[in-house]
């Protein structure tokens, strides 16, 4: 029973289970990498699979290997551009490069440059490596287009569009109504693409009062911006946007005054929960806006998003509110290190139920 698995993963040993996740995830790639070798060679021998009743390679991925279609194209897609470099099986195997990575770069990989384009490839996240397609293969500027989606139907996104907007108000309270399957059906995510190098197309669904503020910003803006164009218009309203939330979160000014009782980094004064705006500034510049956590392998997080002002020396412990105690840290770290000193959250009731008490 495979069951069994989950009871010994559970049983292991926090550096235990590390080591065998790292273990494991190697097998992987070494299974994938002698997979996707196997199906290049294959892809030479249409009649082999043809012989078996499969009329593509693809529906004898999917059928006869049982491969999902995404995972059945990306390995076909690196099985072709294998047989054409073989040393990306290497880089497939040591983790370097992925197989979407192959994907994407493979029709761009030619006997002149696959060397240094692989180099440039290694360790690369996916948003990376379409940056780099971008750049050896840059596309125009799509056009811009204002259109609107269809009442309750699942769809692709358009560039800027409205939802369809609802009037009235009823004083008794509606029927209960089963959702229509449009309505269950997954909304499409907003894409962000590199198309050229520093050129990229956005692409993401909008309602009809933003709609509104779009058309009514087109009008006022006829001047500067002839044409309308949403694109130069949501680069403005992101730079105004940026900037008031700089103001709001971090007290970003022009001139900004400096903090009349703490001195940034050298202030001894009694401790604080309340980080001062100067603080936050410089704190923020200093860590570059990502996560400063560093565990002992010298690896720092590299997370952006929902990050915390974190008090090194922890203000219950009389940690002053400066530079020098004050580090960003995400949500997981800035838990992580309470627990290493005050110890982990006793559970807590909850609707009846225990559930962790997060910090």
């Amino acid at each position: 029973m495979k069951t069994s698995i989950l009871a010994v993963a559970n049983g292991l040993a926090d550096q235990d289970l590390l080591a065998r996740l790292r273990v494991l995830a190697g097998n992987e790639r070494g299974a994938c990498v002698e997979l996707v070798a196997h199906l290049a060679a294959l892809d030479t021998r249409p009649a082999v699979y043809a012989a078996q009743g499969y009329g593509s390679l693809f529906s004898y991925c999917t059928q006869a290997l049982r491969l999902s279609e995404d995972a059945a194209c990306n390995r076909i897609e690196a099985a072709r551009v294998c047989r054409r470099f073989p040393v990306i099986l290497d880089l497939l195997a040591s983790g370097e490069v992925t197989l979407t990575s192959m994907r994407l770069l493979g029709r761009h990989l030619t006997p002149e440059n696959h060397q240094a384009i692989l180099a440039r490839a290694g360790g690369r996240s996916r948003q990376q490596i379409e940056a780099l397609v971008a750049e050896l293969a840059p596309r125009p500027d799509v056009p811009s287009l204002v259109r609107k989606l269809p009442t309750l139907t699942a769809m692709s996104p358009s560039l800027v569009a409205p939802a369809p907007a609802t009037t009235g108000v009823s004083s008794e309270p509606a029927p209960a109504m089963a959702p229509s399957p449009a309505a269950l059906a997954p909304k499409p995510r907003p894409i962000v693409r590199a198309t050229a190098p520093e050129r990229y197309r956005v692409q993401c669904t909008i309602g009809a009062e933003a709609h509104e503020q779009l058309r009514r910003l087109q009008a006022l803006l006829r001047r500067e911006i002839p044409d309308g164009d949403p694109g130069a218009i949501v680069e403005r309203a992101l730079a105004l946007l940026l900037e008031k939330v700089e103001k709001t979160k971090l007290g970003a000014a022009a001139r900004p005054r400096p903090s009349r009782s703490i001195r940034l980094g050298t202030d001894k004064s009694a401790p604080s929960r309340n980080v001062p705006r100067a603080v936050k500034r410089a704190t923020w510049r200093r860590d570059a806006g990502q996560c400063a956590f560093v565990a002992p392998t010298g690896r720092r997080c590299s997370e952006r998003t929902f990050l915390e002002f974190h008090h090194v020396q922890p203000y219950a412990k009389q940690g002053p509110a400066t530079v020098a105690n004050i580090s960003l840290r995400c949500r997981r770290h800035n838990q992580y290190e309470a627990e290493l000193i005050f110890g982990p959250h006793p559970p807590r009731l909850s609707g009846g139920t225990l559930e962790a008490n997060a910090k």
